[in-house]
């Protein structure tokens, strides 16, 4: 291992000096960076993975400047965002699908990894010639060679810089979340806990972003995809004329699924990891996120709309339509068009088979059965079975 350290304060002074911009957009940004930084020099890495996280401190410290400097160059705050769409659930339980589907709604607009890569300029102004275009597409052929395993599960990847993000990936240059499209050159483990988080001001950053990517383009109504469960009363404060498709999956199968993806990414950036603390840390914030499901009054909103992941399996252009109902937005002859092109042309297992048991978790010493009985309540609830894979 090596002795490097990364110093904060001359990573923001350099970020400064090489984009003549000092505006972070929040007077506390500095201070969380440094915790950030704390963070990446306590994790053992040679000083070349060492060098590879200062530079990719820069892209983010860049990135951030000339966003927020955006907003003194253009009318972005003006832009209203109207009636956005989000589908959200549990990881591993068909949220991906679903937006995809809705992705290809032509009269609809889904964030496009090469834009939250790459946000400055806004997308309206530079058009075709964007610089992120071909530096998110190079990027992605990076992240699938190194993550090739990833494909499996999440087939969605060979859309390159034109492929989905999830909202949260909004917030990688705000250094709360390091997550693997932002930090796979890093040898470390992403990290979505343990710095400090305040679900207002990352949906203020979300909602930037949207005004960005929809400034001087074609008017088109947002669909978008992330984990807003537990942020449910600041995503309506900054959306309050949003809907939700809320999908609900077996809690047992989305935490021995959710410990395979992770196997999968982090094997590609860091080798071997430890799988029964992997399955341990998936089955506790599956409970964590599903007691919150079962507590919290938001969860009952009426802007909210529940879907089982069972029907939207069986029939997901139906399933779609009736979330097109509920949200007031006409289902267009081809928008179903479009979302069924889609499905006959993407299989899901087109880069190969994904793999997982339940057998994840008990090697981690779980027991099925209790755990089964555990999420009994919110099964009963919302009408989902036990899964079982054949």
């Amino acid at each position: 291992m090596g002795d490097m350290q990364l110093d904060a304060g001359a990573l923001l002074a350099a970020a400064k000096a090489e984009t003549g911009l000092s505006d972070w957009g929040d007077a506390s940004f500095e201070e969380r960076f440094g915790l950030a930084i704390k963070h990446i020099n306590s994790i053992p890495m040679d000083d070349a993975g060492r060098q590879a996280a200062g530079v990719n401190c820069n892209w983010h410290l860049t990135d951030r400047l000339k966003f927020m400097g955006d907003r003194k160059l253009y009318p972005l705050d003006a832009e209203v965002i109207d009636r956005p769409m989000f589908a959200t659930g549990e990881p591993r339980s068909g949220t991906t699908l679903m937006h995809a589907l809705m992705a290809v709604d032509p009269d609809a607009r889904a964030l496009r990894f090469w834009e939250v890569m790459h946000p400055s300029p806004p997308p309206g102004v530079a058009g075709s010639s964007h610089p992120g275009i071909k530096l998110a597409e190079a990027e992605w052929q990076e992240i699938n060679t190194k993550m090739w395993k990833w494909l499996h599960c999440h087939p969605y990847n060979d859309m390159l810089g034109d492929g989905l993000p999830e909202d949260e990936r909004t917030w990688t240059f705000d250094f709360r979340v390091m997550t693997p499209t932002g930090w796979w050159r890093v040898p470390m483990q992403n990290l979505s806990m343990g710095l400090p988080m305040d679900s207002a001001a990352q949906n203020r950053i979300h909602k930037m972003m949207l005004q960005a990517f929809q400034y001087k383009r074609p008017k088109k109504y947002w669909v978008l995809k992330g984990f807003h469960g537990f942020r449910l009363k600041e995503f309506f404060d900054t959306y309050p004329d949003a809907t939700l498709v809320w999908l609900h999956r077996d809690p047992v199968q989305v935490a021995a699924s959710s410990t395979a993806m992770m196997r999968d990414i982090m094997e590609g950036i860091v080798g071997k990891i430890d799988m029964v603390a992997e399955a341990k840390m998936h089955l506790e914030r599956v409970r964590m996120s599903i007691a919150n499901t079962m507590s919290n009054p938001l969860v009952s909103d009426p802007r909210v709309h529940h879907v089982r992941y069972k029907d939207f399996v069986a029939d997901p252009i139906g399933t779609i339509r009736g979330y097109y109902e509920f949200a007031g937005r006409e289902f267009t002859p081809r928008a179903e068009a479009a979302m069924q092109g889609y499905l006959a042309s993407n299989k899901g297992d087109r880069h190969g088979k994904f793999d997982y048991s339940t057998r994840l978790l008990t090697d981690a010493g779980t027991d099925i059965d209790a755990l089964n009985e555990e999420f009994r309540p919110f099964r009963e609830r919302y009408g989902v079975d036990i899964e079982v894979r054949k």
